[in-house]
């Protein structure tokens, strides 16, 4: 397996893992926790699943002093990403802010191409128009009513940090640094700032059942460790841009939650609105392993302009 197909793979699992969000928070609010309380205990728990998995792979925890900040700010993107997007489900259903936070492909493109010269070529384009096209099918309001500005500017807010995070990883001198490393002092900086959010605002609600406890640990384990850590790989592995347009699962994932979990409809929008953005998937993925093949065969082609021995 070629390093674009691990990365393609690792990108779509990052997505499938993040959409759990809904599956196991919405629970933990209903039996009275926060979101600050909420995101301790799930990076509290995060935290050693990555040092595991670093002791396992033979990774060392150095880092160089002038990356300290870098990682810090990593991890307060990550954490303010986390933060309001559990937020914005006080003000909307799980399914609109999850549909709505797919918005940062697109972010992430246009950051890429504005500040980091990256080429905006068409078969993103493309892309792009397929998956926002999808998002606007999945878009769904409750009995009509209006979705909730603050809610809206909450998910956007989480957007943005996500995509922040994905452009500074790939763009930074973080680039050189493991990938499961990245992600476990991101996570430290994120424990750290709900810790102290926590002791300024006074309360800490520890989960009381062992119920809480199983969710906290599926948050902690599938949309933290594993989908930080794999998206971290991807973006490595394949870029920025690709591996935000593979976030189109995440979207899916929590439809599918919401359908066999939570009793929501599935109807003809919302298959239409699933289709567009597996195709979206399917031509980046096809595009760039169509790509690779070629610049390859171009490879092993005599130059036009060079002569060649008789």
């Amino acid at each position: 397996m070629n390093i674009r197909t691990k990365g393609y793979i690792m990108g779509a699992v990052a997505s499938a893992a993040y959409g759990t969000n809904p599956l196991f928070a919405l629970p933990l609010f209903e039996e009275g926790m926060d979101s600050d309380s909420m995101l301790f205990f799930r990076y509290l728990l995060a935290i050693p699943m990555m040092a595991a998995l670093m002791l396992l792979r033979k990774e060392s925890f150095a880092v160089r002093w002038r990356d300290i900040p870098l990682l810090a700010v990593m991890g307060l993107l990550v954490a303010t990403s986390s933060l309001t997007l559990f937020e914005s489900l006080r003000f909307m259903d799980a399914g609109i802010a999850s549909t709505m936070l797919f918005v940062y492909p697109v972010m992430v493109a246009l950051i890429m191409t504005a500040f980091c010269g990256e080429r905006l070529t068409l078969r993103t384009v493309v892309c792009l128009v397929l998956t926002v096209g999808g998002v606007v099918l999945l878009y769904r309001q409750s009995d009509g009513d209006a979705v909730s500005f603050k809610g809206s500017m909450l998910v956007m807010a989480s957007a943005l940090s996500y995509a922040l995070y994905i452009v500074g990883v790939n763009r930074s001198r973080l680039r050189e640094m493991a990938s499961l490393k990245i992600t476990f002092y991101a996570l430290m900086a994120g424990m750290s700032a709900f810790a102290l959010r926590a002791a300024i605002g006074g309360e800490l609600i520890v989960p009381h059942n062992w119920q809480m406890w199983g969710d906290v640990a599926g948050l902690a384990l599938l949309p933290t460790a594993l989908s930080f850590a794999f998206i971290t790989m991807a973006i490595h592995y394949i870029g920025s841009t690709p591996t935000a347009i593979l976030g189109a699962l995440e979207p899916v994932t929590a439809i599918i939650i919401g359908v066999t979990v939570f009793g929501e409809l599935l109807t003809p929008r919302i298959i239409a609105g699933v289709v567009l953005i597996i195709a979206a998937v399917t031509m980046i993925v096809a595009g760039g392993a169509v790509s690779q093949r070629i610049k390859a065969a171009a490879h092993h082609l005599p130059h036009p302009l060079r002569r060649t021995r008789s």
